[in-house]
Formats: C-alpha cells, structure tokens, sequence
C-alpha cells in the first residue's frame, strides 16, 4: 500500500436473481391420524405434484427442501437435496416451525393435510360422560365405535407468521360444485391465510389448475409443467422484488 493513500472502497456487485433464490420448502402427500395403534384416518394423496415440483426445481438450480408424507404412495424418484418425512398434521406443524428459523423464497404447501383428528372414542353403548382412552388396537369384540372427529389446525394459516418474507403458496382441491365456486373458495383461501397464491384445482375446477394471486387475474394452467412453469416466473419476480 502506497504511504497515504487511502484505498477506494469496493462495492460488492449486486447478486443476480438467480443467486438470491436458492432456498424453498414443498410440502406433499397425505397426513394421517391415528385411530389406534395399528389404524389411522387418512386421504388419497399421492405426493405426486409435490415431488415432480421439487425436481422441477431442483434442475432450476434451487435448494429443495421437501417434506414428504410417510404413506406418500408415489413411487417416482426424488431430487431434492432434503427429505424429511411427516406424519400427523401435528408432526408437519411442528417441521415447518423449527424450519422457520433458517431463511426460504418460499414455501410450496401442497402436502394433503387431513382435516379432523379422533377426539373421543368408545363404544356405543358407553355412557356420554364415560371416558374412554386407548392406545392400544380396538377389537371388534367391542361392537360398534362412537368416534368424535376434531377439525384439525390449519397448517397454512400460520405460515406467513413463521416465513415472513417467503412466497407462499397454499393449495385448494374443490370436489363439490363448479369452477365459478372453486375460483371463489381459492380467492377466500388467499384473504383469509396472507398467501401470495392459490393453486386450484380438482373436479370442481375441472381440468388443469388456476393460479390466483391477490389483485391480478387468473392464470389457467392447462398441465402439470404448465404449472410449474408458472410457480417458477412467480417466484423469479417475488425474489426480485426481496433483493434490493
């Protein structure tokens, strides 16, 4: 170093879009809650969309984290870089929380979340106020079961209090009704749970997804990759918009 001279300050280059987004959680296939030891209550989820996204992803050079159910029935390979697997809605609950202390663009929640647990059980002939605690394996020999189901907590109504400044983006499969009532209960799902999007789909919709996003139009996605084509775009400007 020259005597006196006082070296000019260098200024970090700005990082890409492409460095910045590197981090994202999907959630895929079903929750399960147990009945007993050996019977539980679950769902037809495969975890199909959640794994073909994370690879999706992963060949876009983006660090996936995906959070799979342990009875996921689909049997195609998976590249995410982490996998973790969940059981009851509790247990995916309690993964997400401590995840939130690390840093993420997003979180994908496509997992399948069982919407009631058992409650009380006992036989029918019990009396209301019995109290009945099994942990064991309910025989037939008991004859018929009363079984109390208990809506279960609603996963992703608590994300955007634990990933602040992630894109998130939750999930509604519609059964009953049109795709008039399926676009309304997407847009209900935005303003209740402060998601970025909603992905709708199901025999409501009908085929192909709707992407809904607070204030803009929908977006049809006819496929699969047509899907993720456009989660991918969303979340390249949701990343630009966080790097400055």
């Amino acid at each position: 170093m020259i005597p006196g001279h006082r070296p000019e300050r260098q200024t970090p280059p700005l990082k890409s879009v492409d460095s910045l987004m590197k981090n994202v959680i999907i959630t895929a296939g079903p929750t399960y809650e147990p009945l007993d030891e050996v019977r539980r209550l679950t769902n037809h989820s495969t975890g199909r969309l959640g794994t073909e996204l994370g690879n999706f992803l992963t060949s876009k050079g983006f660090q996936v984290t995906l959070l799979r159910g342990y009875y996921t029935t689909y049997q195609g390979n998976s590249h995410a870089e982490t996998i973790i697997p969940f059981t009851t809605t509790e247990s995916l609950s309690g993964i997400l929380q401590s995840l939130s202390e690390r840093s993420f663009d997003a979180v994908f929640h496509a997992a399948a979340v069982s919407d009631f647990r058992f409650g009380r059980i006992a036989p029918s002939d019990a009396a209301e106020n019995d109290s009945h605690t099994h942990t064991g394996k309910w025989s037939t020999r008991t004859g018929n079961l009363i079984a109390e189901l208990i809506p279960t907590m609603k996963i992703l109504g608590t994300l955007r209090s634990l990933f602040r400044t992630s894109m998130i983006v939750g999930w509604k499969y519609e059964v009953d009704g049109d795709q008039a009532s399926a676009i309304k209960q997407g847009s209900a799902q935005l303003e209740s749970n402060a998601t970025d999007l909603s992905i709708v789909n199901g025999p409501a919709y009908g085929n192909g997804f709707a992407l809904m996003r607070p204030g803009l139009p929908t977006i049809h996605a006819e496929s699969h990759d047509a899907l993720y084509a456009q989660l991918l775009s969303n979340l390249e400007q949701h990343a630009g918009k966080h790097s400055h």
